[in-house]
Order: C-alpha cells, then structure tokens, then sequence
C-alpha cells in the first residue's frame, strides 16, 4: 500500500518567546515491511535541521530558534510504501513452543533485549500488572508450554482490545499500566503500555512503537488525527523476530501501519519535544492526515 502523510504541529504563544530547542522523531523506517520514498521537514521560523540516530536507531532531527517568535510551525511530509504483517506460516511458528520459551529465558536473550524487559516509568510491573499477565489468555489454560510466544502474544492483545475501553478522556500523557488497568479505559498509548509491561513480566522482549494509522478508506473519508496517529507494541518471538501487535484494535500491524519509531515506552520517542524561554501561555494545534495514493 502507498501512503502519503502530512503532519503538522502548531505553537502558538501568548507572548514572544525566544531560545526555543526540539527534537523530532517524524522520520518513518525503511525496513522489511516498509520503505519510505520522499520525506521533508519545514520549520516556521526558518531554522537550519540537524540530524543523528539515536540509541534505538531513530532517526532525530533538532533545531533551535534563538530569536522572539509568536508561534512555531512544524510540517512533515512523507510518502511511504507498506507491506503486509509478518505472521507465522499455516499458524505453526518456526520454533516449538518450548523450545522458544526457553530462548527467552537463556542468558543471550536476557543479555540481548535487556533495555526490552526492564520495567520503565510507564510499564512497572506492579503484583496486578503480574496477574494480568498471568491470567488465563486462552481456553482457560495457563500452560504456556502448550502455546507458543506468538500465540500467547495474540491472546493478550485480544483480551486487551476487549475488555479495556478507548476512552480519551480517562487518561493522559502520564498515565502508567497500572493506572490503565485499575480505570478499564484508556487510549491507544496505554493500552500499548499495559501489553508491554504484561509481556516484560513474562519475559517476552516488547518495545513501543509510534507511527501512524491508515483508516481513511475504512471510515468514508480521509483519516483525522485521532485516527490517524497511533501506538503499539513490537514483541519479539523467536524464530520470526520483531512482530507488530495493535492491541487498541486487537490486530497484527501490517499495510496500514507506517512506523515512525521505536523506544522502551512513550518517553523513548515522543514525535515533538521541546524547551523555549517566555511564556507558559502556550496553545498547541496538531493535524495529520494520511491518504492511500495509486502508484
């Protein structure tokens, strides 16, 4: 699927400000399931764009803006082409599920995806996030030796999407798993952070993922910014590698996802992150679109 974006983010201050410093994670991967075409970042005022990849191998644009200014305008536009999702063949994975489960506990895989199963500010792994984990997925079995990692990482993500409801005024950029899972609702953000903190209590690698949503087709019109921003999880499974888990919508991230980035949790891979001196009066505007183009 090809896919054209337009993101922007608006400042608008209630007084001059000036020395004002971001960062930008709004460059989409080129991997196996996608491949970026054409990217380009304006900046009002003009501002020169320096760039570096970071720990996690996100592509991060910076820019300051030392002079006063009343507002700050930062658009972003990329053309991408997607792939379906990875997902065993037949429904048998590449290891058994033994075998795999065992991977996950040896010494190399601990050392390997160690910053991916630490908790983290946002995915504690409280005793309810460790029940939560624990609790019956499937058939009403716990026995995970008889599931597979990618089997069990399904069941998780469907019982997320089912019995947490998307409600976004019940939570906000703050908010941990263990919140989410005491208020039953939530948004796309904490119920990524919820799967996350569930598969590090099993010591399943998991990383958050931010990108964007196509649903445009889906809804009769172009997607809006609710729709069209979003998170998830990548999960590790052993034999297939880093596979995409959309627990809001309890699907398998495939052609209708684009990623912008990836970290331990939100904080890794805010889009947009910024400090300026002035003042606090500050509104922010942000606006995306994606539309599936043909070609």
């Amino acid at each position: 699927m090809k896919l054209f974006i337009t993101h922007t983010t608006q400042y608008s201050y209630g007084d001059p400000v000036m020395d004002s410093v971001n960062e930008l994670r709004l460059t989409p991967f080129t991997n196996e399931q996608q491949s970026c075409y054409q990217h380009s970042i304006s900046v009002e005022p003009n501002a020169p764009l320096f760039s570096y990849n970071d720990y996690f191998g996100n592509r991060v644009h910076v820019f300051s803006v030392n002079h006063t200014h009343r507002s700050l305008q930062i658009r972003t536009q990329m053309t991408v082409v997607t792939k379906e999702a990875i997902k065993p063949e037949q429904g048998r994975e590449a290891m058994m599920p033994e075998e795999a489960w065992s991977y996950l506990v040896s010494d190399g895989a601990v050392n390997q995806f160690a910053e991916y199963l630490l908790p983290t500010e946002y995915t504690g792994i409280t005793p309810e996030v460790a029940a939560f984990a624990e609790s019956p997925v499937e058939n009403g079995t716990n026995e995970m030796e008889q599931q597979g990692v990618f089997g069990w990482l399904s069941c998780v993500s469907n019982r997320i999407c089912n019995e947490f409801v998307y409600d976004p005024e019940a939570t906000n950029v703050h908010t941990i798993a263990s919140d989410m899972l005491h208020r039953r609702r939530g948004v796309c953000q904490d119920f990524a952070h919820l799967m996350i903190a569930a598969c590090r209590a099993k010591g399943v690698p998991a990383r958050y993922v931010s990108g964007y949503h196509f649903v445009g087709d889906l809804q009769g019109g172009s997607a809006d910014f609710e729709q069209a921003s979003h998170a998830w999880v990548e999960a590790y499974v052993p034999g297939l590698g880093w596979c995409g888990f959309d627990p809001t919508n309890d699907a398998l991230v495939g052609e209708r996802y684009v990623k912008l980035g990836h970290g331990r949790d939100y904080k890794d891979i805010v889009p947009v992150k910024g400090v300026y001196r002035g003042t606090s009066e500050a509104e922010l505007a942000v606006s995306v679109d994606v539309k599936r183009i043909d070609g």
